[in-house]
Formats: C-alpha cells, structure tokens, sequence
C-alpha cells in the first residue's frame, strides 16, 4: 500500500504540532502530571472549542466533523510525541467508540454531542486486580432486579478513572462462565456505592484508578449492546483501544530518537561529538529503523479501522506488538545515549521511559498479541 497524507490530513498534523509545542512541552507535562486531574482542564476546553480534536471521530448527525481513523491516527501520534496528559485516548478512542459500535440512538444522541464539545469524559473499566485479559478474568458480576441490575466488583488498572464522568463497566451475569453472560454498562462515576480511588503508578503522565462497585444499581437503559453477548463487543473495543496506543507509541518514539539525535550533536568526547562516533550513528540508525517500521505498521492499521475483516485484528496486533518493541527500545537506548543525566529529573527521557513502559502493556503485551497474529494464522 502506497501511503501519502492529503492536503487536510497535513494541515491537520501541523496545527497539532504548533498546539502541542505551546501546550504540551515539558513544563506543561511536569504541572499536569503533577495535579490533582493529571491533565489541563483549559487545554481540553482548547482542544475542544478551538481545534475541535474530540469531535474529530463523531458523525455530523451527532455534532462532530465525521472523520476517520486516519486522521485520529495521525493526531495520537503527535500527542505521544509530546507526551499529552490528557483523557483524550479513554474517551475517544474508547468511549466514542463504544457508543459508535455498540450504543442505541437515544445513547448516541444523548452522550456523544456532549463527547464533541468536550463536557463528558468516559473511560472503560474492563482489567481486574488479577490482570487476566481472557474471559475468565471478568468476575465483576451482575443480577437483574425488575427494571434495574445491580452490579458488584472491582476494576483495576482504569485509565483516567479518577476524572471521568460516564464508566464503561464490563461484567458477567451471576453464575455464567465464560464469554457467556458477558456485558458492557454505562455507569455514572456519581452512582451510589461506586468507590474511586486515583492509584500510585509509575507512569503519572497516564494515571490508573482503582475502582470498587459495591452493590451498585443502574437502570437497563445503561446496557451498551446485547445484553450477555457483550464479550465480542469488549474485543472489538480492544482492538480500537490497542490501535490507538500503538499511534501513540510511534510518537513516543520518534520523540526519544529526536531528543537523542540533538543530544550526541551538542555533548563533546575526546574533543568530538560524540554523534560522530560510528557505534553511536550505527544505534541512531536502528531506532530509525523501528521508528519507521513501527510507523508503517500503526498507519495500515488505521487504514483496515471501520472493518469487521479479520485483516483489521490481525493489523492491529502486529501494530501493537511491534509499537510497543519499538518505543520501549527506543526509549532505552535515549536514556543509554543520553549517559548519566538519562535518568535524571531534568531531562524528559525517563518520562517517555516510563510511558514506553506503561503502554507496552496497556491492552496487551507483545507476547499477548503475537499469540493472537498465531491463532489467526492457525500456527
């Protein structure tokens, strides 16, 4: 596939870069990270008002500008290059994406206009404290009582959970196995007996919540989809929510390896810089190479989004897998190039370090989705 951006798609990528370079540099990422949000509620109301970035996916029926993945690909990007503390990944390319697949019309209209102009933020409770991604890693449970469900258990690991307004909670009916009896609920973070607790993680630009549902009662009309065949929908949604990591990533990498380049061309060795040095060009030369790999991988996915062609998990997995390998090398090898103030607070290379990290398992690790490309090859 021969790839080229059109001319919206460029102005696109560049207004995202002057954005970002005013709103997102390391002064702005180390005060957001450190608040109590973990993210600049006037820079969402900008992106929001002034760019218009979270209506970007939406339909125009639904107050948005009705783009595609492409574009929201070519975005990610730019904000993992840098390093945006934002809930703009768990409510767009989760929560949006959710109501798109999954949601009736009365969801639609009601939540994805307030998605477009920036008022709501959804995010999803899928992960538990056993970290099991299969089926039987769901024991949130559910019981239907008249005209309600009351729903019980603990999620783990949710992104932005501290701050969002509406939570996508998966459960599974009492006494189901399985896929079966298996799903989704919108749920208000306001619900009574619904517990939020911000977690201390390593990567604070993307901070986790713990969140305990304590007998909690919700309406049916919070059911996103067919009520217990919610199983194939969370994969789906997976899948979305892995492509737009791995666009981050390719971001996150270019980054560690820009930061590097401009690095060995300043710092002096021997009276040289050291860029000069042929081993140190030899290991530029390779996270080139992953960076633009990883790039080609993260954009042919976005190209099969929108599909239900086993193609699109297949590309996704791949991306993912190969994104992660990539940043998490690339952010190595900054930290080793940059020598002893690496790791130092000053410098942002342990920031992109921890995130490389953190995403490398967000919604699947390699491992995890080389085992998924083998069952889809039937190897």
């Amino acid at each position: 596939m021969e790839f080229a951006f059109t001319e919206e798609q460029g102005l696109l990528r560049e207004s995202a870069i002057g954005f970002l370079s005013e709103n997102s540099d390391s002064k702005k990422i180390r005060e957001a990270m450190e608040s109590p949000l973990a993210y600049d509620k006037k820079v969402w109301q900008k992106m929001s008002e002034e760019m218009g970035w979270l209506a970007l996916l939406i339909p125009e029926e639904y107050d948005g500008l009705g783009l595609t993945w492409i574009e929201l690909t070519a975005l990610l990007e730019k904000m993992g290059y840098f390093l945006l503390c934002s809930p703009f990944h768990s409510t767009i390319c989760l929560g949006a994406t959710c109501l798109l697949e999954f949601g009736n019309e009365d969801q639609k209209t009601s939540f994805l206009p307030k998605i477009a102009n920036g008022s709501l933020q959804i995010t999803l409770a899928c992960l538990e404290p056993n970290g099991d991604w299969t089926p039987n890693g769901i024991r949130c449970t559910y019981k239907k009582i008249d005209n309600e469900f009351m729903v019980s258990g603990i999620k783990k690991y949710v992104p932005y959970g501290h701050s969002a307004d509406k939570i996508i909670v998966i459960a599974r009916e009492e006494g189901s196995n399985g896929a079966e009896g298996v799903s989704l609920f919108l749920v208000d973070s306001e619900e009574k007996n619904l517990e939020i607790k911000k977690l201390n993680t390593m990567d604070q630009t993307r901070p986790q919540s713990l969140i305990n549902l304590n007998k909690i009662r919700i309406s049916d009309d919070c059911v996103l989809g067919e009520l217990g065949g919610g199983w194939n929908a969370l994969e789906k949604l997976r899948l979305y929510g892995a492509l737009g990591v791995s666009a981050e990533q390719v971001g996150g990498a270019q980054r560690c390896l820009d930061m590097t380049c401009d690095f060995v061309l300043e710092r002096e060795q021997f009276g040289r810089k050291i860029g000069s040095f042929q081993s140190i060009k030899h290991r530029l030369a390779n996270m080139m190479v992953l960076v633009e790999s990883a790039r080609s991988a993260s954009y042919y996915a976005s190209c099969m989004a929108g599909t239900n062609s086993q193609e699109f998990e297949e590309t996704v997995s791949i991306a993912k897998s190969y994104c992660s390998e990539a940043f998490f090398k690339c952010a190595g090898d900054a930290i080793q190039l940059h020598g002893g103030v690496g790791f130092t607070w000053e410098y942002d290379t342990h920031l992109f370090f921890k995130r490389a990290k953190s995403s490398e398992i967000y919604f699947g690790d390699p491992s995890f989705h080389k085992n998924k490309i083998s069952n889809i090859l039937g190897l």
